[in-house]
């Protein structure tokens, strides 16, 4: 990440990045395609209304993960390999910590989040049992972000991503078996993430055990180092707020769907399926960015830093370009493969067209962002994104489609409010970047 071309090596640490993003989501498609094909679309509904909340938890978990990523990085750049050592290990239990305790909130939380998303009486039972089920994975999947952290830390992305196929391709055979042969129906579904969360977490710690370089997990010092957990925590957790933003955004836009019945709730988790997995290309190339401006952030070569971030965005629009106008080509046979009903895929090809035709706007977002979280600049962005997406939104769904209430009129707010955040973060981006000085890390 320090040395020679930028384009190559980029583009060979955010590919299975992605990959990875693509592997994480294809747990939620699998749950969404079995359940389609052999439960129907209430339990369709079920699933996509519970998205968002997951979205809500497991975004604080990747953000301080993120951070982990970023001190790791910046220590590694640095040559401070003491400190990454530490780094590491700190990472490691700040994930149990984190995982064991929001699992727990989570479940308390569980019956008011339903209230509060007046969800219809024929999902709910099942949407409940889901969810229930589902949180009970979130230390695994806390532990899993943190190990593929620390990997990401050095350049590896390979190692995640098999751990993650591996984890992928049991749930989907657990999904089947559970369905079709037990007859588990939304119970069956939610257990075999569960226990493919927990499968790949388990991998990746059996590697970082026994790995021979540099990001080893060692266990036999002191736990948690305070000076490393108060940095992994400054970059992190304004990171994960600014996820949870996301998803408490879309909590709100998922209670104005729920009012407009389960054909519209079953064509939102079908959709969002698809854009979730093309967003995975968007969230690996702004990682790279976080990854190879932290490296050379911490070496001090700034110029670097900035070639890094701007060859990032060149290559990202472009794939995404040719990635997002085949989604809008296939945009109904998409949709058809997670439900037939023709209600479903009319109101899914409609969400498609306005999430995926200004993905691009998403791009510019990931990369400034993560190019501001790698020289350790995390608040900001969260700052901006709270404003600029959860004001919108919250401002959109009581005026707008208080007045319009159609499915159309909801989804316009997607692009909307990622132009005017978009505008806000390149602002913060020049603002900072001007003002970025060489720091000694110690």
């Amino acid at each position: 990440m320090l040395n020679g071309s930028l384009w190559d090596k980029i583009i060979l640490f955010a590919l299975p990045l992605s990959l990875t993003g693509v592997m994480q989501q294809l747990f939620n498609t699998a749950d969404v395609a079995v359940l389609g094909q052999f439960v129907g679309k209430n339990a369709i509904a079920a699933v996509g209304n519970n998205v968002s909340t997951v979205g809500l938890l497991v975004s604080l978990l990747m953000g301080l993960s993120l951070g982990a990523n970023v001190v790791i990085a910046q220590f590694i750049g640095a040559k401070k390999l003491n400190r990454v050592r530490d780094s590491i290990r700190t990472a490691f239990f700040l994930s149990i910590i984190m995982g064991v305790g929001i699992c727990a909130v989570a479940e308390i939380l569980v019956n008011p989040i339903f209230e509060l998303l007046a969800v219809p009486k024929a999902v709910a039972p099942m949407a409940e049992v889901y969810l229930r089920i589902y949180v009970l994975g979130l230390p695994f999947i806390s532990i899993y972000n943190f190990e593929a952290a620390i990997f990401r830390s050095k350049g590896d992305t390979q190692t995640p991503l098999i751990a993650l196929a591996v984890a992928s391709l049991l749930n989907i055979t657990l999904n089947l078996i559970f369905v079709t042969q037990f007859d588990l129906g939304i119970n069956g579904v939610a257990w075999a993430t569960t226990i493919s969360n927990a499968v790949s977490a388990a991998i990746l710690f059996y590697t970082l055990l026994h790995s021979a370089g540099l990001v080893r997990l060692r266990l036999d010092k002191k736990n948690i180092d305070k000076a490393c957990l108060k940095e992994i925590v400054r970059i992190g957790l304004p990171a994960g707020i600014q996820g949870m933003v996301f998803s408490l955004s879309n909590l709100l836009i998922q209670a104005a769907i729920n009012t407009l019945g389960p054909d519209a709730m079953a064509a939102s988790a079908a959709a969002f399926t698809v854009e979730i997995n093309v967003f995975c290309l968007t969230m690996g190339f702004g990682q790279a960015a976080t990854t190879f401006v932290s490296q050379n952030y911490g070496a001090g070569n700034l110029p670097r830093c900035k070639q890094a971030t701007w060859t990032a965005l060149k290559i990202n629009v472009l794939l995404m370009l040719i990635l997002s106008a085949t989604i809008l080509y296939f945009d109904e046979q998409l949709v058809r493969f997670f439900n037939e009903d023709s209600e479903v895929v009319r109101l899914g090809v409609i969400r498609l067209w306005y999430i995926i035709a200004p993905e691009i706007i998403s791009v510019v977002m990931e990369i400034v962002s993560g190019a501001l979280r790698g020289y350790g600049i995390s608040l900001a962005p969260a700052l901006i994104t709270l404003v600029c997406v959860c004001g919108v939104r919250i401002t959109w769904v009581f005026t707008v489609f208080a007045k319009i209430p159609t499915y159309d009129s909801l989804m316009a707010v997607y692009g909307i409010s990622w132009f005017i955040t978009m505008i806000f973060l390149l602002l913060a981006y020049w603002y900072y970047v001007k003002r970025i000085k060489v720091v000694d890390f110690q």
